[in-house]
């Protein structure tokens, strides 16, 4: 400790009240401050981590990893226009359609009488739950008591072919 004279107080190397000197490596919190709270850019530390590491970039890297991936952008639900049940037939012989197509009986197409080209209906049997979504690219059926022939593909997605016939519930989804 350095000499002082008679009357006066002590100076240390490390004090503030030296003019020159060093002063300490860690900043010193004042009482002021302490009052105050945190400031506005300290964040809150993760969960289960010592805010007094300093440690920013493992923060960092927690917050980037806590943020949902970007998920694969999904089909918007299809708004229903109308719907009801009626009887629905196949059919798989290569003709040209109303549409001026050429019919597949692999693609999952249906004909309806009077339902617009192109609309897309949802086609369900209510026995097993299963459905599938045919373009409608005909006209027909004319039996009676049916409203909808499906392609072959469409049929058997649902049903059992060798039916021939089966009862379904149909929706008329906006496009």
């Amino acid at each position: 400790m350095p000499a002082t004279s008679a009357g006066s107080t002590p100076t240390h190397r490390n004090s503030p009240d030296h003019p020159g000197t060093a002063t300490s490596a860690k900043p010193t919190t004042t009482p002021r401050a302490q009052a105050e709270g945190p400031s506005s850019t300290d964040r809150p530390s993760p969960a289960g981590q010592d805010s007094s590491t300093g440690d920013r970039s493992s923060s960092a890297e927690q917050q980037s990893k806590s943020r949902p991936a970007k998920s694969k952008p999904t089909k918007p639900k299809l708004r229903v226009l109308s719907s009801g049940t009626c009887g629905a037939s196949y059919y798989g012989e290569s003709q040209m359609t109303a549409g001026g197509e050429r019919f597949g009986p692999n693609a999952l197409t249906a004909a309806h009488k009077t339902l617009p080209l192109g609309s897309r209906v949802r086609v369900t049997n209510p026995r097993t739950g299963e459905s599938v979504t045919v373009r409608i690219n005909d006209r027909g059926p004319y039996i009676g008591g049916r409203c909808l022939d499906l392609s072959t593909a469409a049929f058997a997605a649902i049903g059992n072919t060798g039916a021939g016939v089966m009862r379904v519930r149909y929706e008329v989804l906006a496009r």
